[in-house]
């Protein structure tokens, strides 16, 4: 590549080391530290994966108690931030919140300026054990409801489910969305991920960097492509429309959201996963609701992989997963980002062992120097 040769997007352009995660090409599988993710998904808690992805390697059962109490002491989030989610603009994304109150737990932490790998990594937990109750504390107050307080006598998922709900669901909803949490924690250099480790090369904080993360969560092409996924069911209508709907998509060249990912080519390796898990939920569910959206999305995978040999992404069958287990839809990318503070945060520890500030070069393409001519003369 000459200096001045271009790569949009910075696609093909290798800009560190990493040994979070990878896709391996000769299986064309996800791995994080070398374990297939579809094989964590099925056989671990997303407790244990998220200890395997800041620790490197899966907990033994006294490791992974000692990694559950540290997070369930670090639950409960202060009245500072129930008020500051009560101010909130409700008609906002909730995105927006969420990226708000990241920001003020870093303000209200006097320890954010830490960036020891201990101080990195305690910050981790906290943002591992409170991000999912200012999700379902803003869930719930936009509803027009009070907040649930934290419990410290259920598991991560569990807990989840009781701060939005006030109860824990069927196992195979909890663990359809458990296994999801593993999906989405980590994918190497994506949008977010990069954004973060730019922050963090800088020596700023890492709240600031998850900050600017979810920032870049938030966008349709990334993060925001559950929410589009279930927008275009809904628009769908219903199985019988379904083909129809997508002949006429791919006849008017529509942006058919849930669809291709830039790094698989055969398809992505977590789909398969998550589409047996929504399946076993749809099955449980049993309402007519859920098994039309189930019949629906079977049908427009079909048609896209017969006219175009286009596979599904992970969004295509995590959207109406989680819209099943009762949460609306501004809520599918926050839900995102309670999984990837795993990922991020070690992208984070290990952008800063081995730091080098971010800098990337520009090819200009304005106009050529020139003098300023005097108002007078203008």
């Amino acid at each position: 590549m000459t200096d001045s040769e271009v790569k949009y997007g910075l696609a093909g352009v290798v800009a560190d080391d990493t040994a979070v995660s990878k896709v391996m090409p000769e299986t064309n599988s996800l791995t994080y530290r070398g374990y297939a993710v579809q094989d964590l998904a099925t056989k671990c808690r997303f407790e244990e994966v998220a200890y395997l992805i800041w620790n490197r390697e899966l907990p033994t059962k006294a490791q992974l108690a000692a990694f559950n109490a540290l997070e369930k002491s670090e639950r409960g989030i202060s009245p500072a931030m129930l008020t500051l989610i009560g101010m909130l603009n409700r008609h906002a994304h909730p995105m927006d919140a969420l990226r708000t109150a990241v920001s003020f737990m870093g303000q209200a932490d006097e320890t954010a300026e830490d960036s020891s790998p201990k101080g990195l990594y305690d910050k981790s937990i906290r943002m591992f054990a409170q991000i999912p109750e200012i999700v379902a504390a803003d869930f719930r107050v936009r509803a027009g409801k009070a907040p649930i307080p934290t419990t410290k006598d259920l598991g991560f998922s569990e807990n989840f489910f009781h701060m939005c709900f006030g109860k824990v669901p069927q196992p195979e909803i909890v663990k359809c969305f458990d296994m999801s949490m593993t999906l989405y924690a980590e994918h190497s250099f994506n949008a977010s991920t990069f954004t973060a480790r730019t922050i963090a090369s800088s020596l700023s904080d890492i709240y600031s960097a998850v900050t600017g993360a979810i920032g870049s969560l938030k966008g349709p092409l990334h993060g925001g492509a559950n929410e589009a996924v279930m927008h275009m069911l809904k628009e769908v209508g219903g199985a019988k429309n379904a083909e129809s709907w997508m002949m006429d998509a791919l006849a008017k060249k529509k942006n058919i959201m849930g669809f291709g990912h830039r790094v698989y080519k055969k398809g992505d390796s977590r789909v398969p996963t998550m589409t047996d898990a929504f399946r076993k939920m749809v099955d449980v569910i049993g309402t007519p609701e859920a098994r039309e959206y189930w019949e629906m999305s079977r049908i427009l995978d079909k048609i896209m992989v017969r006219e175009k040999n286009i596979y599904p992404n992970l969004d295509f069958p995590t959207g109406p997963a989680y819209y099943l287990m009762g949460f609306e839809i501004p809520i599918f990318t926050p839900i995102f980002v309670i999984s990837r503070i795993t990922g991020w945060t070690a992208h984070v520890m290990e952008q800063r062992a081995a730091n080098k500030l971010v800098r990337p070069l520009s090819n200009y393409v304005g106009v050529a120097q020139r003098d300023v001519v005097p108002i007078e003369k203008r």
